[in-house]
């Protein structure tokens, strides 16, 4: 309603300045004044209630500086002058608010996947339920076409989702059994059933609308900074303009430059650009949590990477055993045994291949003890098991014969983490592990470096061998292998001190004290996961490695879209009032250049709403598009 009042009022105020134009040629100039002195007034009234407003608030605002300009006006007989600065002025605060809009399009986008209704099986019957309705354990029944209401896993069924709500990724993924499906999706083609986990607020979409409603309320060190310049500078223009009138006793010029001095782009520039493109970063899958996060990134000149689930998949498998003394399915099921309770990624590898191989693990391990970082000790059926690297084994007296030591070394260079296992004191085989490498983990690397990055860095608790085999292939410029968790915290600090700004990538949880110390702390493949979204200052939903340089890409394009937009509102209002103390500029003329200002600015911003990285294998194919001309 308040839209469609300030367009009524718009549109009357111009009505009114148009029959003013239409007096002055009948030569009816006692109606022309009339016409325009309430042209004033019906546009000027609400700007003029905000400036009282803020009065009382004991702020400057703009509107204080435009109502006593048009009082000015009046009070000397300047009509023309007086409504034209106020239909200008309303006019264009009109344009921007609808033109800001757009800014938040990827917001409301988002807002608009969200659910309202689904389909719900309660005592065997189907029943259409609003979503605030349903509850955690409910079965709730999704086919094609239609949106999922919950995050939960599905227990009946398959289907193709488009995740692009969660991940920004089109592509739809296949979803089967016992697989997670978020809030906001929608079911492509297929039809399953899914047991509600997280329900309401819970649910990662709602927290994704929630961490993007945050950041775009978040202020950047520049917008902070132009808000405290906007409260010194709006004081200083009004004891500026009282100087023009006492120097040069016109008070039409010193009207006008009150007027042409309002701080009005320069104030806006920097939210506008950070609203946009946080909003383009939502759309796409890339959660950056305000304008300070995204100053922080454009900074970032080293990259430091955690290995497994970062730069690999996160998915082990089992490539190879050598037992000795006993058979390769007894070491493996031992081992299993003792792994069982283990959250390590390798030892669920273990356990994973174990059952696999159809083997039935019967013994809970006893005086289960996890050496950070090492491995593990455990007692299964009464027998004294030792799981872990070399270091674990050699400090529980378990030597490693030469044999075997050059066996493990050539694993390791073949890629597979070796993994050594103990019984009763005595060497009981090496188990391999590896983990592949992400897909087009190579072109992310290349296109960080392209995009500015410095320099790269792998951290990985992983052996030597492995760490730098992975580094090779990705390019990555330094590797520290066999590393803690405070280890990895100590080397972000080093290079911190070296005057690098860093950013850390990686699962969110394992990494979480390095992620949080790093400048920028980023998170990948985070759906779903509270702990990363909490940790991070960078969530990347989609498990792709293309979206750290496209997130540092839109960084670095929105802090360059708000520098431009800085360095053109203070170069328009300079222009202006150089104009104005030349008498070059008058005050209605320099009231539309100032409400044009306001729009470029707006207009610039909006340019980050459809920003998309361009993939140097796109660059190439433009190329070998482009025939040669000889």
């Amino acid at each position: 309603m308040g839209k469609i009042k300030k367009i009524h009022v718009v549109i009357v105020s111009g009505i009114l300045l148009a029959l003013a134009l239409m007096f002055h040629f009948l030569d009816m100039e006692i109606w022309k004044n009339t016409a325009l002195i309430a042209g004033t007034f019906v546009a000027g009234y609400s700007i003029a209630k905000k400036a009282i407003q803020s009065v009382m608030m004991k702020a400057f605002s703009i509107e204080l500086l435009v109502t006593i300009a048009v009082i000015g006006a009046l009070i000397i007989g300047e009509y023309v002058e007086s409504a034209a600065v106020t239909f200008l002025f309303l006019f264009g605060a009109y344009l921007e608010a609808r033109t800001l809009e757009k800014t938040r399009s990827s917001l409301r986008t988002l807002m608009d996947m969200a659910p309202l209704e689904a389909t719900v099986l309660k005592n065997g019957e189907r029943v259409i339920m609003p979503v605030g309705d349903i509850e955690e354990g409910d079965r709730i029944l999704i086919q094609s076409g239609e949106k999922v209401a919950i995050d939960g896993r599905i227990v009946s069924g398959q289907a193709f989702i488009n995740e692009a709500a969660i991940t920004g990724e089109s592509v739809p993924a296949s979803k089967k059994l016992k697989d997670q499906v978020f809030s906001g999706t929608i079911i492509d083609n297929g039809y399953v059933e899914v047991e509600a986990e997280k329900v309401g607020d819970d649910t990662t979409f709602a927290k994704i609308i929630e961490l993007v409603e945050e950041a775009q309320e978040a202020k950047a060190k520049t917008q902070k900074f132009l808000e405290r310049f906007a409260n010194v500078y709006t004081p200083a223009i009004l004891v500026l303009s009282v100087l023009v009138f006492v120097f040069t006793q016109n008070v039409e010029l010193a009207i006008t430059f009150l007027v042409i001095a309002c701080p009005g782009a320069l104030v806006i520039s920097a939210p506008v650009s950070l609203v946009a493109g946080i909003g383009n970063g939502a759309k796409n899958g890339t959660l950056l949590k305000g304008g300070e996060v995204m100053e922080n990134l454009a900074k970032i000149d080293v990259i430091v990477f955690d290995k497994t689930g970062t730069l690999t998949k996160g998915k082990p498998a089992v490539t190879g055993m050598k037992a000795f003394g006993m058979k390769e399915e007894e070491l493996l099921k031992i081992t299993a045994e003792a792994e069982i309770i283990s959250e390590h990624h390798l030892g669920r590898t273990i356990v994973n291949e174990a059952e696999h191989r159809g083997l039935t693990l019967t013994n809970e391990p006893e005086d289960f003890t996890v050496e950070k970082g090492h491995g593990l000790y455990a007692t299964v059926a009464g027998k004294s098991v030792v799981i872990g690297n070399r270091k674990l084994l050699s400090k529980n007296g378990i030597q490693l014969p030469g044999n075997i030591e050059s066996y493990a070394i050539q694993e390791e260079k073949n890629g597979n983490t070796a993994i050594f296992v103990g019984i009763d004191n005595k060497l009981a085989g090496v188990i391999s592990i590896a983990d592949q490498i992400r897909a087009k983990a190579a072109d992310a690397i290349r296109q960080l470096k392209a995009a500015g990055v410095k320099h790269t860095v792998m951290l990985t608790g992983d052996n030597t061998h492995t760490a730098e085999k992975v580094a090779r292939q990705l390019g990555i410029d330094q590797v520290f292998a066999e590393m803690l968790p405070e280890d990895k915290v100590n080397h972000i600090k080093r290079l911190k001190a070296e005057g690098y700004r860093v950013a850390m990538v990686g699962d969110g949880i394992n990494d979480a004290p390095a992620i949080a110390l790093a400048d920028v702390g980023m998170a990948m493949g985070a759906a779903g996961t509270d702990a990363a979204m909490e940790t991070a200052d960078v969530v990347l939903m989609a498990d792709k490695l293309s979206k750290i340089p496209y997130a540092y890409s839109l960084a670095k394009a929105t802090v360059r879209n708000m520098k431009q937009n800085m360095f053109f509102a203070v170069g328009t209002v300079a222009l202006l009032l150089v104009g104005v103390l030349l008498g070059k500029i008058f005050l209605a003329s320099g009231m539309l250049i100032h409400e044009l200002s306001v729009l470029i600015v707006i207009l610039n911003a909006i340019r980050l709403v459809r920003y998309k990285q361009r993939e140097q294998g796109e660059v190439k194919e433009m190329r070998a598009a482009i025939p040669e001309t000889k």
